[in-house]
């Protein structure tokens, strides 16, 4: 960080009154300086008068509620305007009633509460002075006095507008905000999702195997070797994903570093005949697309185990430079659609990952029975894509 962002840093973490309050010492020593005197605003036609104890506190009035125009704007108006009035009134005539707009762009910038309430009586003390230079000085005619308003209302306006420009840019950046904030949460849902119900049903089927198998100790032992195995990755796998929950984490993708073979082997191991078959190897480059290539797979032999255990499916991952397609066969399925309880999701989660990459998703069932999946997933996503 160079020096320049160090005072600008510096500077934006002072309190509003310590920034404000350089502007309003400005002002006041320019006005405090003998040539100057007179060249201020004139509106009224009061007589010039010299610059004595008065008019120092007729320039203090104006300028040092400056150091508070954001923090308490209606105040600071207020004393501004009532500063502005005996400079007027007594001819001093001093720069310092250039304040006067700023404090009605700042009121109107900043002020919170009572805004209408401000603008009336803000009117009304206008007309009073109005009629007060016309008995005190030669006054002006009517037209000066409305062109004068409408500067000052201009000033106000101002504010306002700034004050509505902030406010609907809050509010992008609020939208903004809750629209990542749920693409997140979809993104981790997705996650949880992919890592618990590929290991879950795996240990389920296990398990359920395991039942029938207490008259074979050395199979019913290497079924419960792979439960416990195919636990301890769930807690790998979980343990993964709450650090990527971390946005000072920079851990890959529970998942993402296994490669396709150990995830066919899992599904072989709760009781899955796989043929599995790829063509070419992955890209290190390609990132998101092997992801999704890699989610597919889990999912649709997670489908397979829950709908159709013991069915024989075929996995055939071809990797080209292009692209990547993925398709997953079942011999036999379950009833027509997912069972209560499932809902879709995984299904419904891949096709939009693909989708989201410019690739191609379908799944359903097949002529002549079972199910299939299939998947054309590019290898570069396109402008602004994220899987």
């Amino acid at each position: 960080m160079t020096s320049l962002q160090r005072l600008s840093h510096l500077w934006r973490r002072l309190d509003v009154t310590l920034q404000d309050l350089p502007l309003a010492l400005l002002l006041l020593s320019v006005s405090l300086i003998p040539s100057t005197h007179g060249y201020g605003t004139d509106f009224g036609g009061v007589a010039d008068r010299p610059f004595d104890a008065l008019g120092l506190l007729a320039a203090a009035l104006q300028c040092l509620p400056l150091a508070v125009r954001r923090r308490w704007p209606a105040l600071s108006l207020a004393v501004v305007a009532c500063g502005f009035a005996l400079d007027q009134l007594s001819g001093y005539h001093l720069v310092a009633g250039t304040a006067l707009p700023i404090a009605l762009l700042s009121a109107g910038a900043h002020l919170h509460r009572h805004r209408p309430t401000a603008a009336v009586v803000g009117s009304a003390a206008y007309v009073v002075l109005a009629v007060a230079l016309t008995r005190v000085g030669a006054g002006e005619s009517l037209p000066s006095y409305l062109a004068f308003y409408a500067t000052l209302a201009f000033a106000w306006g101002t504010g306002a507008w700034l004050r509505s420009t902030r406010a609907a840019e809050a509010e992008r950046r609020r939208f903004v905000a809750e629209a990542t904030r749920t693409a997140e949460r979809t993104r981790i849902a997705r996650e949880l999702h992919d890592v618990v119900t590929h290991h879950v049903t795996a240990m389920v089927v296990q398990a359920e195997a395991a039942r029938y198998l207490t008259a074979a100790p050395e199979r019913l032992d290497e079924t419960l070797t792979a439960v416990t195995d195919t636990g301890r990755r769930a807690i790998t796998d979980m343990r993964h994903l709450l650090d990527v929950l971390d946005p000072d984490h920079s851990a890959p993708v529970p998942g993402s570093d296994e490669g396709l073979l150990s995830v066919v082997e899992r599904t072989r191991r709760a009781g899955q005949p796989v043929e599995f078959t790829e063509e070419g190897a992955p890209a290190a480059s390609r990132g998101s697309a092997d992801l999704v290539a890699h989610r597919v797979v889990q999912e649709s032999l997670t489908n397979a185990l829950k709908y159709a255990h013991g069915s024989p499916t075929t996995v055939r991952v071809r990797h080209r430079p292009e692209e990547i397609t993925v398709n997953v066969t079942t011999d036999r399925s379950g009833p027509s659609g997912l069972p209560a309880g499932g809902g879709g999701r995984g299904l419904a989660g891949l096709r939009e990952r693909v989708e989201v990459l410019g690739g191609e998703f379908t799944a359903g069932p097949r002529e002549g029975g079972g199910f299939g999946v299939n998947a054309r997933i590019p290898a570069r996503a396109p402008a602004g894509g994220r899987a």
